[in-house]
């Protein structure tokens, strides 16, 4: 049940423009589980299946984590997709500094978990926050159906949805082929567009999940402080006091920037402010509650 909470936990940021599933994976402390996990895909976990070891190989995979994990994704992504559309046309800002306020105090607990500020763990929190800055603010590429472009845009657009404070459709998006693989390819069952991206999003999972996982274990300290920047940089998009830029993509219409504005100090701002704390004050009751039960 825990472990499904979490993951309607991630299905909820999955359904947040801008908000990464892998941010609340690091916050609820199951990020490097979810990655050992996905990497444990390999050459042992397929000769255990096909040779009937099923306990094993669930035991292997860690299928009873997977299960519960991606059974709360889906449930929170079905049952709250709606609800976000309605909070965010009809009371925007308050919705936008709630999750402000969440990403803020993600911030220091993630931070916290670094052992030793060392000069490189210093640095690559500063590079970590510097591209995601820049991230956020790149233009649109051209579109482009090439077939090995195509598996490079699965490898990045997959790598993104796991990674801390990176959107995986924002990634297809700067690409330039959020309409062709996201729009086009899905509603038409185009396999000729879809074929190369899931080539490229199976192979970028796990090859991304053994090198997260290498390097958490080898420069644990560098890769949190990277990961704490992922999501420092993200703060500019989850500002609440911004008018969204969009694009049309076929009958879609997409954010694919925000033109940003300073609040006037009235009572829409000050309950702005009011969300903004209620979103610290609960990510961080639930590491007091979670720092108790440890």
């Amino acid at each position: 049940m825990s472990t499904a909470l979490k993951g309607a936990a991630m299905g909820t940021a999955n359904v947040i423009p801008g908000v990464s599933g892998g941010t609340i994976a690091l916050i609820t402390g199951i990020f490097e589980r979810l990655i050992n996990a996905i990497k444990s895909f390999d050459i042992k976990a397929l000769k255990l299946l096909l040779s009937g070891q099923f306990k094993a190989f669930a035991s292997h995979i860690d299928l009873a984590f997977l299960i519960s994990l991606f059974f709360g994704v889906g449930a929170a992504i079905i049952s709250l997709a709606k609800l976000f559309e309605y909070l965010f046309e009809h009371y925007p800002i308050f919705i936008w500094a709630f999750f402000f306020g969440l990403v803020i105090a993600s911030i220091y607990f993630v931070g916290k978990t670094v052992e030793k500020w060392s000069i490189s763990s210093i640095i690559s929190l500063l590079v970590g926050t510097g591209a995601a800055v820049a991230i956020s603010v790149l233009s649109p590429a051209s579109e482009n159906a090439s077939f090995f472009y195509l598996i490079i845009c699965g490898v990045v657009a997959i790598c993104s949805m796991i990674l801390p404070g990176l959107s995986g459709s924002f990634v297809l998006i700067l690409m330039g082929n959020y309409q062709l693989v996201m729009i086009k390819a899905v509603s038409e069952f185009n396999l000729k567009i879809l074929f190369p991206v899931a080539i490229g999003a199976g192979v970028g999972l796990v090859a991304f999940s053994h090198i997260l996982s290498w390097l958490l274990k080898k420069f644990h300290n560098q890769t949190i402080a990277m990961l704490t920047g992922f999501i420092t940089g993200s703060l500019g998009i989850l500002w609440p006091w911004k008018e969204p830029i969009t694009e049309q993509f076929g009958e879609k219409i997409k954010t694919i920037g925000f033109d940003y504005y300073t609040p006037q100090m009235d009572g829409e701002f000050y309950f702005a402010i009011f969300f903004i704390i209620l979103g610290i004050v609960s990510i961080a009751s639930t590491e007091i509650i979670a720092n108790k039960k440890a």
